[in-house]
């Protein structure tokens, strides 16, 4: 890693740290930036990135979507360019040096203005590619992110500033090796734009049953092509991927609300309670009544600490 690069990051860690205040994620005065401090290692987190740009400026942190492990630290960044229901957990924090990273997130109207505006030439026939990759992280980049993230001490030159530089971002992450791959999701009639509007589909009416054959229509394939296009943006068929947002859904209900497992199965789609418990202790390590109260306790620990 470059001096200047180094000098970049001292920089944005002091941003983050002087605008978090707090270990969890942040948000700020730019609606679509989110500020992320952990002082300490965590376990597997499981949640759905959202289309984003992700950088560390502390410690490190692995990823997992499906069975592939992507891990990333300050010496690079990672993308997601559709919605993904991953397992994520902080493997490099202390007190003394906490981890510190951002979130941007984007949409494929704004990858569309980038590659329109700076008249970037793109390949319609591209296969599809995974949605998530870590790219080396280079100075132009922190460049840009550096300048979003100072917006933050001069809160009304957000509204003209930040879509300007959210803009020279994304185009430094189409520039990177990893560009061809973010481009296909605004490309329309992309195999990834297709599988895009699948996950959409599969993301809004996660509760409901979907035949394969109505999946397939919605992206104008074949019901082969829809699984390997599927497999090979999300690294998972369909149906594993709703019964991950299933079951995330059903640990985000049971810690919210004084209601049993069998009732948040059927609420998220379940019609058998035995199934979703034995696939929710598969993907969480416990049954649903053992989970939720452990959670609660290591929670409670950590508010007393």
């Amino acid at each position: 890693m470059s001096d200047q690069i180094y000098k970049q990051q001292i920089e944005l860690a002091k941003l983050i740290e002087h605008y978090s205040g707090q270990d969890g994620v942040n948000t700020t005065e730019i609606p679509s930036l989110y500020f992320i401090r952990r002082s300490h290692v965590t376990g597997l987190n499981h949640s759905v990135y959202k289309p984003s740009l992700c950088i560390i400026v502390q410690g490190a942190k692995e990823v997992l979507l499906a069975q592939q492990r992507f891990r990333y630290s300050p010496s690079d960044y990672l993308v997601s360019s559709v919605d993904l229901p991953v397992s994520a957990q902080v493997v490099e924090a202390s007190s003394t040096v906490p981890y510190l990273a951002l979130t941007l997130e984007f949409t494929p109207s704004q990858i569309l203005e980038v590659l329109r505006d700076f008249n970037i030439q793109v390949s319609k026939k591209e296969n599809a590619k995974r949605a998530m990759f870590v790219s080396p992280m280079e100075k132009s980049m922190l460049d840009a992110v550096i300048r979003l993230a100072r917006l933050l001490d001069n809160p009304n030159d957000i509204p003209v500033l930040a879509p300007l530089f959210t803009k020279e971002i994304l185009y430094r992450v189409l520039q990177g090796p990893h560009g061809g791959t973010l481009e296909q999701i605004a490309i329309e009639g992309s195999s990834t734009y297709l599988i895009k509007d699948v996950i959409e589909q599969i993301m809004i009416n996660y509760n409901r049953t979907f035949r394969t054959e109505e999946l397939a229509e919605i992206a104008n394939m074949s019901v082969s092509s829809l699984h390997r296009h599927f497999k090979e943006v999300t690294a998972m068929s369909p149906i594993q991927f709703q019964k991950q947002l299933r079951l995330q859904k059903a640990r985000q209900l049971l810690l919210s609300e004084s209601t049993d497992a069998a009732d948040v199965a059927f609420q998220v789609g379940y019609e058998s309670p035995s199934q979703f418990s034995r696939e929710y202790s598969r993907m969480f390590g416990f049954p649903p009544k053992e989970d939720i109260k452990r959670l609660r306790e290591t929670y409670d620990e950590s508010i007393n600490a």
